[in-house]
């Protein structure tokens, strides 16, 4: 059976993102918006957070795939960064 693909968002416009695994997709944007579900991380907390809750059961790279849905969450206006130094990030609210 063929995996499906999401072809994910870049918050600058005019460049592309990757296409990757909704089955990835899916599970790193879980992990991602339970960690600011609680917390308002900085990008290397973020990483660290999500890397410790799927390191045992996630097959590729945690942060690789991170970085991605991230960017992809931001382009659509789910999660946004800070204007704090250092730069932390949120969910964004309804």
């Amino acid at each position: 059976m063929k995996a499906n693909y999401i072809q994910t968002l870049h918050p600058i416009a005019g460049k592309i993102n990757k296409n990757i695994s909704l089955e990835k997709y899916e599970e790193i944007k879980e992990a991602l918006l339970h960690v600011l579900s609680y917390s308002q991380p900085t990008h290397m907390q973020l990483m660290e957070e999500m890397y410790s809750q799927l390191k045992n059961n996630f097959d590729g790279n945690v942060q690789w795939y991170g970085e991605t849905v991230k960017l992809d969450l931001e382009a659509r206006n789910i999660i946004t960064r800070t204007k704090s130094n250092p730069v932390t990030y949120k969910l964004v609210k309804e």
